[in-house]
């Protein structure tokens, strides 16, 4: 008699696990695209110095250096950068990659 029962709990328990990831799964995929943006890139890292403008280099885990310029719809404030900056904290950006001929400008769209 609670065979049944056990069985019927382990397929709810499974199935309430399995949407759980599909969710989890659709939010960091097409989450940020519906938050800024279709053409919109990721990069990580720390950053390792702040220019004049809220202008900033990002050192990825790759030891890539990546030069970014926030634009005016640029979504950071100037005391988050800086306590990134301060405490050496892991930094997401996402930025669109803008070419004004042969120079490459990565424009930021949210900082976080």
């Amino acid at each position: 008699m609670t065979f049944p029962r056990l069985k019927a709990f382990i397929c709810v328990l499974l199935l309430i696990g399995g949407l759980s990831l599909v969710g989890i799964w659709g939010v960091a995929t097409i989450g940020t695209r519906l938050a800024h943006g279709s053409n919109v890139e990721h990069a990580a890292g720390v950053i390792v110095h702040i220019g004049p403008g809220m202008d900033f280099v990002l050192k990825t885990a790759s030891g890539q250096v990546l030069d970014f310029q926030c634009a005016a719809h640029c979504r950071a404030s100037p005391g988050h950068l800086q306590r990134h900056y301060r405490e050496k904290a892991h930094t997401d950006v996402y930025y669109v990659d803008v070419r004004q001929g042969a120079k490459q400008i990565l424009e930021v769209v949210d900082v976080d």
